[in-house]
């Protein structure tokens, strides 16, 4: 059991820098390709890629609704950058509300 605690504290401290750039827009892209062998990576890389999206759709929508919706929708998305980016530097997994839903159904 000890050992299988230290082999997942060695993935989560190896792979901190590529969980942290899953939650900075497009950047969410490298760690999925570089490390996705690493399950805590991994994870937060899948939770990154759906806030990518979800981000590229509310820019979509915002030509048609207005600034205030690109306003809202950024805001939203920032707020969950955010907790992902203090979950990873607590060394912790993290599942957004409804994000990780989504992100569960993506196989890589």
């Amino acid at each position: 059991m000890n050992r299988r605690r230290a082999s997942e504290d060695s993935q989560i401290i190896e792979g901190k820098v590529f969980a942290i750039l899953s939650y900075l827009s497009i950047f969410c892209i490298l760690p999925l390709v570089l490390k996705k062998e690493n399950p805590f990576v991994l994870s937060h890389g899948k939770q990154g890629l759906v806030l990518f999206v979800g981000e590229v759709g509310v820019f979509i929508v915002h030509i048609i609704l207005g600034q205030w919706f690109l306003r809202l929708g950024m805001f939203i998305a920032g707020i969950f950058s955010l907790v992902g980016i203090i979950k990873v530097l607590q060394s912790e997994y993290v599942r957004l509300p409804i994000i990780a839903d989504i992100a569960d159904k993506i196989t890589l």
